[in-house]
């Protein structure tokens, strides 16, 4: 019979389907949706009406300002110095206003903008730590590389531009709106040459004319832009992703010396940024050259087109600025999708990268619902006993690693369990919720707190006290119960650096690292302890006391030691020694076999 399961290997992942592009707008309204209808909705919604209104008055003073010109140059065409006095005081009024209305709308719109990111990034970093996805993740198929850039780069990117982009375009559409109506009355008819056909308002389908050609080039243009910036994000996440895990194992390459194949790695990963970067800049120059012709002509074009009626006595020299100014403004609204093409592919990138990792966590979700029976399920009860019942644990491949293991330890029992490390490495994520791929049921205790301490504890950056406290916070422990915790573990002479802020995990070696591990379980003084390996950097003598002392000072915890070290039974009242499940063993499991040799 083949080695493989039936159950859900961690590779069996939907995620291995091509991911379906959504369209910009439904990205904006998958992003938006939920935040529209969060837990403080009425101040959103206000804020979004707000700045509904801000963006209204906006245009009204843009209409305004129109026909502010036309008054101007038609004083000035009078030579009436009272008529251009009024129109000075005016303007003022206009500008006034609009410092006012530009600046409340900025206060408004990054408001928006920071707590819609503040709101997002909240619940995907909420999702992507809860029950251990950030871990599981890693194992999942799909597009969810450097979720940490995402999260907080990608968005920050598409909240930003979101809001940005949907004022411009609401913006843009009344603008659109009330100039058309401008202009077609400013603009009067002209009678085309060689016929009797008067053609009214014909400077507004001149308007669509301009704005058309200029969209259709402009689009043809621009579209590299959207997979370049894409592709150059990526390239740059990707990037920083490889400085970072040079930094988080500096020392690992330093002893290996191995600076000189980080630096090709390094230069490999620049050297993709510098080329998506090159294909960006080539996208980027067809769009600019085109919009500097397109804007260079856009101020004259329409005084062009509007000569003739003001040289024929038509229309007054107010009239033809009016008319000239709304051309450009009409176009200007037109041409919005022209104009904000490199913002559009901006915000879609990041919109679609962080879409791609909430899609990823969802997916976790769902084949956790999927498994059913076949995921190793965690369950908590009110004995004081830690009941392994039925185990089977797989790999990354899909096959068995262990299978059918039971086991029950009692609160104050020590036990051991070694034999293969990667079994027993998989048991301990197992038993700390990583890894549910498998069946079987593991049964916590919940009668008293269990901490799990890996074979290298973690130490966050900050205080020493912080460090030893963690995962709870350092108040909540008194001075006295932190300096004796240290004293019991042979690190008193760490107690006056308490306070002292540090990265511990590089300036500490790994057996005060292991030591301040101990130290935490007689500090927070759990029912509950599993071990992995955590005495590796001890002597013989110094893992014994250790133990002895744990025993000493918290003489009723339930101590589950895994371990691939097998001369550590010696300090425990029960070992169970684990081999690799094989194909062979499969008849003998079916008759009554136990893989496990209990001691």
């Amino acid at each position: 019979m083949s080695g493989k399961m039936p159950y859900a290997a961690p590779t069996a992942s939907p995620g291995a389907v091509p991911r379906e592009k959504k369209s910009f707008l439904r990205q904006v309204r998958l992003l938006a949706g939920p935040y529209w209808n969060c837990q403080h909705c009425m101040k959103v919604r206000g804020a979004t009406l707000l700045l509904l209104l801000l963006t209204t008055g906006q245009v009204g003073l843009t209409v305004w300002s129109n026909y502010w010109q036309r008054a101007l140059f038609d004083a000035l065409e009078q030579r009436t110095v009272r008529g251009v006095l009024v129109q000075v005081a005016v303007f003022a009024v206009i500008f006034t206003a609009s410092i006012v209305v530009t600046g409340a709308h900025l206060l408004v719109k990054r408001w928006l903008q920071l707590d819609w990111r503040d709101w997002l990034t909240e619940e995907l970093v909420g999702h992507w730590l809860g029950k251990s996805r950030h871990y599981r993740l890693r194992f999942s198929t799909g597009e969810h590389d450097n979720p940490d850039q995402r999260i907080a780069e990608d968005i920050r990117i598409a909240t930003e531009s979101a809001i940005a982009l949907g004022h411009t375009l609401v913006y843009s559409l009344m603008i659109l709106a009330l100039f058309i109506d401008i202009l077609w009355s400013v603009s009067g008819a002209i009678v085309l040459p060689g016929t009797n056909i008067r053609w009214p308002g014909y400077m507004v389908p001149l308007a669509f004319a301009y704005a058309g050609v200029g969209s259709v080039f402009g689009w043809m243009v621009g579209r590299p832009l959207v997979r370049t910036t894409n592709a150059l994000q990526t390239a740059e996440a990707t990037f920083r992703f490889g400085l970072s895990r040079t930094r988080e194992h500096a020392e690992e390459i330093a002893l290996l010396h191995g600076e000189p194949m980080e630096r090709v790695g390094s230069s490999d990963r620049f050297r993709h940024i510098v080329k998506d970067f090159n294909r960006q800049s080539l996208a980027y120059l067809w769009i600019v050259s085109f919009g500097t012709g397109y804007g260079a002509l856009l101020p004259v074009f329409p005084i062009l087109i509007a000569a003739p009626q003001y040289i024929a006595g038509m229309m007054t020299l107010g009239v033809l600025m009016q008319a000239a100014q709304a051309f450009q403004r009409l176009t200007s609204a037109l041409s919005w999708p022209v104009d904000n093409l490199g913002e559009i592919a901006r915000c879609r990138a990041s919109a679609d990268r962080v879409l791609a990792l909430h899609e990823s966590l969802q997916r976790l979700d769902a084949e956790d619902r999927l498994m059913n029976s076949g995921a190793i399920r965690i369950e908590r009860w009110k004995r004081k006993r830690l009941v392994i019942e039925d185990l089977c644990i797989l790999d990354p491949s899909g096959a068995i690693l262990l299978d059918r293991f039971n086991m029950d330890i009692r609160r104050g029992e020590a036990a051991l369990i070694t034999g293969d490390s990667e079994v027993t490495t998989g048991l301990f994520k197992v038993i700390g919720g990583l890894w549910p791929w498998g069946s079987g049921t593991i049964h916590l205790p919940d009668d008293a707190p269990m901490l799990l301490m890996a074979q290298d504890p973690f130490l966050p950056e900050g205080t020493l006290r912080d460090a030893l406290s963690y995962p709870m916070p350092a108040n909540i422990f008194s001075g006295a119960e932190i300096r004796r915790a240290l004293e019991c573990t042979g690190l008193s002479w760490l107690i006056p650096r308490l306070d002292a802020s540090s990265n511990w995990e590089e300036s500490l070696p790994l057996l005060v690292r292991q030591r301040l591990g101990f130290a935490r379980i007689l500090l927070q003084k759990p029912g509950w302890v599993v071990i992995e390996d955590a005495t590796n950097a001890f002597d013989p003598k110094a893992e014994q006391l250790m133990f002895e002392m744990l025993r000493r000072e918290l003489n009723n915890l339930g101590l589950l030691h895994i371990s691939s070290n097998p001369s550590l039974k010696r300090l425990h009242r029960r070992t169970v020694v684990l081999g690799r499940y094989t194909e062979a063993q499969h008849g003998e499991t079916a008759s009554g076999f136990k893989p496990a040799a209990i001691t």
